[in-house]
C-alpha cells in the first residue's frame, strides 16, 4: 500500500493558536495539527514549509504532531520568502522546491495542504498542483462547525478533510458540461456536418484537443480541395471562442509568393529596402501578431524565407527586409501543403529543420473519394450553405437526388477537385434549378458536366503534349504515348514519387528482394526528360477541374 505524503505551508496565525501553552493548543482547532489527526486519513510524512524566522513554530507544531500521531514523521523545510504576497516570488520559490524533490509516485500518494499561508500561497500551491508540478491532490482541512461535532468525533478538535481531486472528469456536472461543450467544438471543427467516417472523427476530435491546449505549429497535408484553408479557418475561430487569442487570422498562399516581393509580403520591408518600395510594409507576420497565420502550400516557399520563417516561429523575432533591426510577432502557425514535404527534403526544396519543427501536430486530411459515406451531409450542407448565401432555396426531388447521390458515391467517382468541387457542382445544380427544384434532368446534365470536365482535365491524352510538346509527342508509338498517359495520371493523383511507384508497379515489386519505386519511375521520367516535379506541376497548369 502506498504511503501518504503531504506538502503543507506553516500557518504562523491559525497553527500558532493557544501559543506556548500545551493544554490551550490542544483545545484549539489548527489546521496542520487537525490534518494529522483525521482516523480515515492516517498521514505517514507531511513535508512542513516554514520560513526561517518561523523555526520556533515549527518546531511546536513537530511536536504537538508527534503526540497525538506519532506513526507521522515530519520534515520541516525552510522556504525563505521575502514577501509572502509577491505572486511572482512566491510561485517561482514554490515551482524550485517541487523541482528539486525526489517524487515517488509508485510508492508515494501526494497531497497539497491549501488551508494555512497568505492567499498567495494557497492560489500558488492550487496552480502548481493542477499542471503537476506537485502530482498529486489538494486537501483543505476545516474545523467543526460546533462543540457538539467536534465531542461527536472524538472530543479533541481536528476538524476533518475534504480532498480535491482536480481531474474535472470525475464530478459528474462538470463532466457532462465539458462533454457538451467538446461536442459544441467538434461540431464546430466539422462545420456542423454529421460526418460518418470513423477515422475522420477521430481526427478531428484530435484537432480539437490540439487547439485547445497547444499554441505549437499545425501541419494540414492532403489533396488540393480537401478544406484545408476551412479547418485552419475553424481552429482560429476555435481559439478565439475559449479566449486563446487576441488577434486576426491571416491567409496566404505561398504559391503566389516569389522573389522579392515574398521577403516583403512576410517579414514586411522598410523605405527604400528595393526600388519601387516607396513606404515602410509591416508584412503578414506582424499582421498575425496575437493570432494565426495560415500559410498554405508552405512547400511553395524559396529556402531564404523557409529560413528567416524557421527564425520567426522560434524566437517570435524576425527582421524586415531591408532592415538591419528586428521586430517582434507572436503568432500561431497553420501551415497547409499538398506536397510530401519529406520529398521535397531529399530533393534539397525544403528544410529538414523547419518541417520537424512544424511536423508536431501533423493531420491528412482525406480526399472526398475517401469519405464516401459523407457526401450526403455534405450535400445537405452545400444546399443549406447557398441558400443562406443567395437566399434561395433549392431542394432535390427523390428520384434526382437518388441518382445524384448514386453518381457522386460510386467507387470510379474520383472528384480530383475534392470538396472544393463538390461545392462548386451543388452551386450549378441550385443555380439552375426552376422553381427553387432540382430535376433529374438537371442532375443528368451535371452529372454530364462534370464527366467531360473530368476526361478533358484528367484522362486526355494531349497531357502527354503537355509534358513533352507536341511534336515531341507525336513521335512516339501509339504503345509509348499510352503507357506515358498512365504514368502521368498515376503521378497527378498520387502525393509523392513513392506512393506513384508503388501504384505503378504494385505487382512487380513483390518479386524484388528490395523496393525500388521511387527510383525506377524517376528513371522511366527520365527516358522522356521528365522529373517528378513536372509530372506533378501537370495538375497545376491544367484548368480547374470544374468551374
Amino acid at each position: 500500500m502506498k504511503k501518504t505524503v503531504v506538502f503543507g505551508f506553516l500557518g504562523v496565525k491559525l497553527d500558532a493558536m493557544g501559543g506556548f501553552n500545551l493544554q490551550k493548543r490542544m483545545g484549539r482547532w489548527r489546521p496542520t495539527v487537525g490534518l494529522c489527526s483525521q482516523p480515515d486519513f492516517p498521514v505517514h510524512r507531511l513535508e512542513l514549509l516554514h520560513n526561517p524566522r518561523d523555526k520556533a513554530l515549527a518546531g511546536r507544531i513537530v511536536d504537538d504532531i508527534g503526540a497525538i500521531s506519532p506513526a507521522t514523521g515530519v520534515r520541516p523545510f525552510e522556504l525563505a520568502l521575502t514577501n509572502p504576497w509577491d505572486f511572482e516570488e512566491v510561485y517561482t520559490k514554490l515551482r524550485d522546491f517541487s523541482l528539486g524533490y525526489e517524487f515517488d509516485i509508485d510508492r508515494e500518494d501526494y497531497f497539497v495542504h491549501i488551508t494555512t499561508g497568505t492567499h498567495v500561497v494557497q492560489i500558488c500551491c492550487f496552480l502548481l498542483t493542477e499542471a503537476h508540478h506537485f502530482p498529486g491532490r489538494l486537501i483543505q482541512t476545516m474545523p467543526r462547525r460546533n462543540r457538539e461535532e467536534e465531542e461527536e468525533a472524538g472530543g479533541r478538535p481536528a476538524g476533518f478533510v475534504d480532498v480535491i481531486d482536480l481531474d474535472l472528469s470525475r464530478y459528474d456536472q462538470i463532466a457532462q458540461r465539458f462533454r457538451r461543450e467538446q461536442a459544441d467544438a467538434i461540431s464546430h471543427l466539422k462545420s456542423g456536418i454529421t460526418t460518418k467516417n470513423a477515422a475522420f472523427n477521430v481526427m478531428i476530435e484530435q484537432i480539437e484537443r490540439v487547439a485547445g491546449r497547444s499554441r505549437a505549429p499545425m501541419l494540414l497535408t492532403g489533396p488540393t480541395g480537401a478544406g484545408k484553408s476551412f479547418l485552419a479557418r475553424r481552429v482560429f475561430e476555435l481559439k478565439q471562442a475559449r479566449q486563446k487569442l487576441k488577434g486576426r487570422f491571416v491567409e496566404v498562399n505561398c504559391a503566389t509568393l516569389r522573389g522579392d516581393s515574398a521577403m516583403s509580403a512576410l517579414f514586411g520591408h522598410v523605405k527604400g529596402a528595393f526600388t519601387g518600395a516607396l513606404s515602410e510594409r509591416a508584412g503578414l507576420l506582424r499582421q498575425a501578431d496575437g493570432g494565426v497565420l495560415f500559410l498554405d502550400e508552405i512547400g511553395e516557399l524559396g529556402m531564404d524565407e523557409q529560413a528567416m520563417l524557421l527564425k520567426a516561429i522560434e524566437d517570435k523575432r524576425f527582421p524586415p527586409f531591408g532592415s538591419d533591426s528586428e521586430t517582434e510577432s507572436d503568432f500561431q502557425l497553420i501551415a497547409g501543403t499538398n506536397r510530401d514535404l519529406r520529398e521535397r527534403i531529399r530533393e534539397g526544396r525544403f528544410r529538414a529543420d523547419l518541417y520537424a519543427r512544424i511536423n508536431l501536430w501533423t493531420f491528412r486530411l482525406p480526399a472526398l473519394a475517401e469519405r464516401p459515406e459523407d457526401i450526403e451531409p455534405n450535400l445537405d450542407y452545400e444546399l443549406a450553405r447557398y441558400a443562406r448565401d443567395c437566399g434561395v432555396q433549392a431542394r432535390f426531388n427523390v428520384e434526382a437526388r437518388r441518382r445524384y447521390l448514386a453518381f457522386a458515391c460510386a467507387p470510379e467517382t474520383r472528384w480530383p477537385g475534392n470538396f472544393r468541387e463538390l461545392t462548386a457542382s451543388v452551386t450549378r445544380l441550385a443555380t439552375l434549378a426552376t422553381n427553387g427544384r432540382i430535376t433529374e434532368a438537371d442532375v443528368a446534365e451535371e452529372i454530364g458536366r462534370l464527366r467531360a470536365a473530368w476526361n478533358d482535365t484528367w484522362q486526355s491524352p494531349d497531357s502527354v503534349e503537355s509534358a513533352l510538346g507536341k511534336e515531341a509527342a507525336a513521335e512516339l508509338d501509339l504503345f509509348e504515348r499510352g503507357q506515358l498517359e498512365v504514368v502521368l495520371q498515376t503521378c497527378q493523383r498520387s502525393r509523392s514519387l513513392s506512393e506513384a511507384g508503388r501504384l505503378l508497379f504494385a505487382h512487380s515489386r513483390q518479386q524484388k528482394k528490395q523496393a525500388n519505386d521511387a527510383d525506377r519511375l524517376r528513371k522511366y521520367l527520365l527516358r522522356f526528360g521528365l522529373d517528378w516535379e513536372t509530372a506533378r506541376e501537370m495538375e497545376k497548369s491544367l484548368p480547374d477541374a470544374v468551374g
